[in-house]
């Protein structure tokens, strides 16, 4: 019982996290291709990597999770 109420909130914040970290890359990166929409060849990858290093937080905790 202890080991899935501990998992549970492993993922509950290890994902809450990441995703508003996510959320924030993207709509500012839209915000900057909406004022500036020639340089989205230029925000797009790094937007992309930025939201891939956020996710990868979330896959630790969710490691975590089934690793306790």
């Amino acid at each position: 019982m202890d080991i899935t109420l501990t998992g549970g909130a492993v993922i509950a914040i290890g994902g809450i996290f990441p995703a508003i970290a996510i959320g924030l890359i993207g709509a500012k990166a839209m915000e900057a291709i909406g004022r500036n929409p020639d340089a989205a060849g230029k925000i797009l990858p790094p937007m992309l990597i930025g939201m891939a290093l956020a996710e990868a937080i979330a896959i630790y905790a969710l490691i975590l999770a089934f690793a306790g």
